[in-house]
């Protein structure tokens, strides 16, 4: 292979692992409401500054084999799959799409999702720092789309806008059905936020379809991995099994990336079968 080339997969492998170096400081201070800019990085037990060759995506977790140079306490495992996955995508995105807005827009949209998921996994929250900001780029983004005259799997401007509306007003109404049938909060503002976001990347059609997928994965999930588990758990303690409460964040996330890429492909088929 070119060496050129190889520099410049790894350039962008670097770029993207660099993103979710910083998306894992999102993730570890947007639900807390702390700055992501100050204070520096530093270990969250025995809070000493990281230094920056301690820093470094990837490789210093392996130098340090997991381990702060501080306290010699573990470093999660989090922190480098992180790194990699995001790394990983932003490569297969430029493969995909090249060197191109429309590889900008997927990888920032992937990067951002994916700190929903990981936020909403772990603390039931989902930051504004992920979903505004979001938002604002999948508003802003069909109009700089229009002038380079590439849209591609992205709605234009207008259908942006109505797509936004939809998606938010959608999930308003699931939350209060929901509400209604389970007599608590079923959804929170993060989500209608949240699918405002897709819905600005979709457009209407796919926005309803994002929660249907997402609907689909979390009854999956649910079925299969969270209520046997939880079950068995109670069952070995002598204790009576309530349903717990599953943060949909956490599948609309997917969802939204699963319609951006594939999602006029699933309609047309849908279409084809029942026509």
């Amino acid at each position: 292979m070119d060496p050129l080339l190889i520099l410049i997969w790894a350039v962008i492998f670097l770029f993207g692992a660099s993103l979710g170096s910083f998306l894992n400081v999102c993730i570890a201070r947007w639900p807390a409401e702390l700055s992501v800019v100050r204070p520096r990085s530093r270990c969250p037990r025995c809070e000493q500054a990281i230094a920056w060759y301690d820093n470094i995506p990837l490789v210093s977790w392996i130098l340090l084999r997991g381990k702060c140079r501080g306290c010699g306490l573990p470093i999660s495992a989090q922190y480098p799959l992180i790194e990699l996955t995001v790394g990983m995508f932003w490569v297969l995105t430029v493969w995909y799409f090249g060197l191109s807005l429309t590889a900008l827009r997927v990888g920032v949209a992937a990067t951002i999702l994916l700190g929903v998921l990981m936020t909403d996994l772990q603390h039931y929250v989902i930051p504004d720092g992920f979903t505004v900001t979001g938002f604002l780029f999948a508003m802003a983004m069909p109009l700089v789309a229009v002038f380079v005259g590439e849209q591609g799997p992205f709605v234009g401007p207008w259908d942006a806008l109505v797509g936004a509306c939809a998606g938010a007003g959608l999930i308003a109404i699931v939350g209060w059905l929901g509400e209604v049938a389970m007599g608590r909060e079923a959804m929170g503002e993060g989500d209608a936020t949240l699918m405002a976001m897709i819905g600005a990347m979709v457009g209407v059609e796919r926005s309803f379809l994002t929660v249907f997928v997402a609907a689909g994965i979390g009854a999956g999930v649910f079925l299969l991995v969270v209520a046997p588990i939880g079950w068995l758990r109670a069952r070995a303690r002598h204790e009576t099994y309530e349903l717990p409460l599953v943060p949909f964040g956490v599948f609309l996330a997917p969802a939204g990336m699963v319609t951006l890429l594939f999602g006029d492909a699933i309609i047309a088929r849908y279409f084809s079968l029942v026509a």
